[in-house]
């Protein structure tokens, strides 16, 4: 097979090194790594399927010769750069919100969406990490009674928002228990045993950029724009694992029978559902893990037409760096890079 030259821009990140465990994990045809960061980051070394290598400054000209280029470094870097990398004939996979509602640029999930890849013109967008695991559950039902209204509450991890959220939520807890104050720095208010019911930028309209982010991206990938959703995103004190309360009126009926036997079938998708033997997703049973679990599925007798489901994922993995892995490797599949 051939080997492909790939750059990961934010190696030194948690999505970024998530990737870079993931193609030597999943043995992606690598023949040589290029890990890119900030220039405080330079000279670091990592190492990569037994070989080691130098991280160099995200620059242009650091795209020269790269056949595929995972960017996870921020929506500002990806604006500057994935441009100048396309440019040099690289094919780009972004994790960030900049061109993800371009209409140019595929917004893709492999087990939904992988058609959308044939019209990609070097630029590819990773979508949200709570977008993804939703719309992994969603479109296997939609496609046997369409999907008429979503609302959604989410459960986010803190590393969601990165490393030195992590270290924030270690820090908060180690100060409360000994007794101390906890100091807010990554985020506006003590996550440490509290949950933020804001995540991103406030509008005017009084929702966050976070949820808009799922009811625009939804739509998109599902190519239904007659979808109404509603997300309400919410921060807990959790280090992995996203969870989602999701409720959805469809235009037929679907029991909670049949949305079993649709999403066990349904790839990249696993039901635990015995709640008389108290199994249920869970983020700890998530964490590290490819799937995205559903549970709790139940009839919502408030309307006709209605489902609630418990869905729960890696964001680090399927939400982030194990997707774009996917894209990367139906790109390989489809001849398209």
């Amino acid at each position: 097979m051939k080997g492909y030259t790939v750059a990961i821009v934010g190696a030194t990140g948690a999505v970024g090194q998530e990737i870079a465990a993931i193609l030597a994990e999943r043995d992606f045809p690598v023949s040589t790594l290029v890990p890119l960061a900030s220039k405080r980051s330079a000279g670091r070394k990592i190492v990569f399927q037994g070989k080691e290598y130098s991280v160099q400054e995200s620059l242009p000209s650091a795209f020269a010769g790269v056949d595929i280029a995972f960017f996870s470094a921020g929506t500002e870097v990806s604006r500057n750069l994935a441009p100048e990398a396309v440019k040099q004939g690289c094919v780009v996979i972004d994790n960030s919100n900049a061109f993800r509602m371009d209409p140019g640029v595929p917004l893709v999930v492999p087990e939904v969406n992988p058609q959308h890849l044939e019209s990609h013109r070097g630029l590819i967008a990773n979508p949200n990490c709570s977008t993804i695991q939703m719309v992994l559950v969603l479109k296997p039902l939609h496609d046997f009674k369409p999907i008429k209204r979503v609302i959604v509450s989410t459960y986010q991890a803190v590393s969601g928002t990165g490393l030195e959220a992590m270290e924030e939520l270690t820090r908060q807890c180690k100060d409360i228990l000994a007794g101390n104050q906890a100091t807010a720095e990554v985020y506006p208010y003590q996550i440490a045993f509290n949950i933020l019911p804001h995540i991103d930028v406030f509008d005017e309209t009084g929702y966050t950029l976070e949820e808009w982010k799922m009811v625009r991206e939804t739509k998109k990938i599902m190519d239904d724009e007659a979808i109404a959703v509603s997300a309400t995103t919410v921060r807990v004190p959790v280090y992995r694992g996203h969870s989602e309360a999701v409720n959805i009126e469809t235009e037929g009926k679907i029991t909670p029978a049949q949305a079993r036997e649709i999403l066990s079938r349904a790839p990249g998708v696993k039901v635990i559902d015995e709640p008389e033997e108290l199994q249920y997703p869970l983020p700890v049973m998530a964490a590290g893990r490819d799937e995205v679990f559903v549970g709790r599925i139940r009839e919502d007798f408030t309307i006709n037409n209605g489902l609630n489901l418990w869905v729960v994922a890696d964001n680090l993995r399927k939400g982030a760096a194990l997707n774009a892995v996917q894209i990367a490797e139906t790109l390989v599949a489809k001849e398209l890079v």
